[in-house]
């Protein structure tokens, strides 16, 4: 293990790191991309694994700054691009057949400990939330909306039944001034919700992740940015998703389910129609989960879930046109 790998594991473990390289199996003259590079961590060990190239994706520029010293180690083996995954066919060229793609759907622990990012109500800090560092913030966000919108927010990405108290009460509080920290949205919301009882996640959690989805559009992203790997991807290509929380993993599930031609009739009585040839095929049908070990070393990781699959050699259907979503 080199230096620069030591250093960028210290910055981030990368939860299902074994499993994540074990199922692409990097090959000498392989190229793999990560889609979601943050500190490197997956990167770094495929680089490892292989005589190989990667190309690395991510929206944050720090990300991308960060990752300069590894593209050095790695001379002429590592590609960086800032900008969104669901792009990776113009960042990366449409024409490269890939060998394996990595998503690791997380936020990246780096951000959730600079308090000036605005992710983590752990710390005070400005009321932002944006990966890339455009757009609107999620002060942006709370000021302007109104009730109901907020509301909608709160319970489509947050799954937070209290969103209507939430939101009502972050209307009222914005009546006497801005609200543009953490801290600041934190306490509205402490104010209106029972106290936290051991074992129970702080009252604000879904709250935040609700905003944050919402700010980043990251639920569109996941569904654009898997549409793209099915087009990039070599026959015989590995698809690897690490998913946190319910709303990406059933993105991800119903993705794999149709692909592999394993979706379900509307009733089993109307007849099996033909349909596109199957695309993905399962490497297993359940999600891989972190050991009893990485769970206890390494909190991020108890939710997790590893979902795998292989391209086969169908040509991608043509996608559905659609309203973009939000988020």
């Amino acid at each position: 293990m080199t230096a620069a790998h030591l250093q960028h594991q210290a910055l981030h473990t990368p939860v299902l790191l074994r499993e994540v390289v074990t199922a692409l199996a990097p090959t000498d003259g392989g190229t793999y991309l990560d889609a979601t590079f943050g500190n490197g961590g997956y990167t770094t060990a495929i680089l490892e694994a292989a005589a190989c190239a990667v190309i690395a994706i991510d929206r944050d520029p720090d990300a991308i700054a960060r990752g300069a010293g590894l593209a050095d180690t790695y001379e002429g083996r590592l590609t960086l691009h800032e900008g969104v995954f669901s792009e990776m066919q113009s960042l990366a060229g449409p024409d490269i057949g890939l060998d394996g793609i990595a998503f690791d759907l997380g936020v990246c622990s780096t951000q959730l400990d600079q308090p000036e990012r605005g992710f983590s109500f752990r710390f005070d800090g400005p009321l932002d939330m944006r990966m890339s560092k455009s757009g609107d913030t999620a002060a942006d966000i709370v000021m302007s909306l109104d009730e109901r919108e907020l509301a909608g927010i709160l319970w489509e990405y947050g799954e937070e039944r209290a969103s209507r108290r939430i939101a009502r009460a972050i209307v009222r509080a914005r009546e006497t001034g801005p609200i543009t920290t953490t801290g600041e949205l934190a306490a509205i919301i402490h104010a209106v919700m029972p106290a936290r009882r051991p074992g129970q996640i702080d009252p604000a959690t879904r709250s935040f992740q609700a905003l944050r989805i919402y700010i980043n559009r990251e639920l569109g992203e996941v569904e654009d940015g898997l549409a793209a790997a099915e087009a990039m991807l070599k026959p015989g290509g590995i698809l690897a998703v690490v998913s946190f929380h319910s709303l990406e993993d059933r993105i991800v599930k119903r993705f794999l389910t149709e692909r592999s031609g394993g979706a379900a009739r509307p009733s089993r009585h109307m007849p099996v129609t033909e349909g596109p040839a199957p695309t993905f095929e399962l490497v297993s049908r359940k999600p891989v989960a972190p050991s009893e070990a990485e769970a206890r070393t390494n909190a991020r990781a108890r939710s997790a879930k590893l979902r795998v699959a292989r391209r086969t050699e169908a040509p991608v259907a043509p996608r559905p046109t659609k309203p973009k979503r939000r988020s």
